[in-house]
């Protein structure tokens, strides 16, 4: 494998160039694996607050009745959770960016062939109505042919991938639901509360979901032999 800074070629047995003293491209690439997989994780445990916390605030609400309902104290109760659906919405796009940088390098790493061309890896985010199903598409191509799998293997690649995307866009889905919905009734309460934990279970199962793919992809290419 060459190095990326000198172009000396550097053993597969090796973490650093002996020439130079650079860090192997593999050793990079799981460093970053590493990152994106933190991420998932702290994205997927902040999810998860959210959703028992809200399943706490449903049993009061659970209990009561519309004649002493109080609409300004709930509201005023489910607004630090509105906020934290913000937090995570900016975590989840400090996350993608590092996804997609951690995708690009799979991408190229990995043997092919591949349905899309690589710029397709940024623009399958950005462009509307190919950003549906574009994503899931690329991920699932790098990780069978880096594996080189069986069909049996990639039927179940496949399937975990599907699973990811569909959580993705049910959280996306369901978490601008939750911020548009309000609290004037007290079913209105209710249904927000439920969109709320929804929408915290499908981040938090798509966050589980990613990780799992990010983990089996790196470890393949790390392992993977020039």
């Amino acid at each position: 494998m060459p190095c990326a800074l000198c172009g000396d070629i550097v053993p597969a047995d090796v973490t650093r160039c002996p020439a130079c003293g650079a860090w192997a491209r593999r050793r990079d690439f799981r460093a970053v694996g590493v990152a994106v997989f933190m991420l998932l994780g702290f994205h997927a445990f902040l999810a998860l607050g959210a959703g028992i916390s809200l399943l706490r605030l449903n049993h009061p609400l659970r209990n009561a009745t519309q004649d002493g309902y109080d609409a300004a104290s709930v509201q005023h109760s489910l607004l630090p959770f509105s906020d934290l659906f913000v937090i995570c919405a900016v975590l989840a796009a400090v996350t993608g960016v590092m996804f997609v940088s951690w995708l690009w390098r799979a991408y190229t790493q990995s043997p092919g062939p591949h349905r899309h061309r690589k710029g397709w890896v940024v623009l399958g985010w950005l462009v509307p109505v190919a950003n549906l199903w574009v994503p899931p598409r690329l991920l699932y191509d790098v990780w069978v042919t880096t594996g080189r799998y069986r069909m049996s293997q990639r039927h179940i690649a496949g399937a975990l991938i599907g699973a990811w995307w569909l959580c993705v866009l049910l959280a996306l889905l369901l978490s601008r639901s939750f911020a548009q919905s309000g609290a004037d009734s007290l079913a209105d309460a209710r249904f927000t509360v439920h969109l709320g934990v929804a929408a915290a279970a499908f981040q938090a199962l798509a966050a589980t979901l990613a990780m799992t793919v990010v983990y089996q992809v790196t470890r393949l290419q790390i392992a993977r032999p020039d």
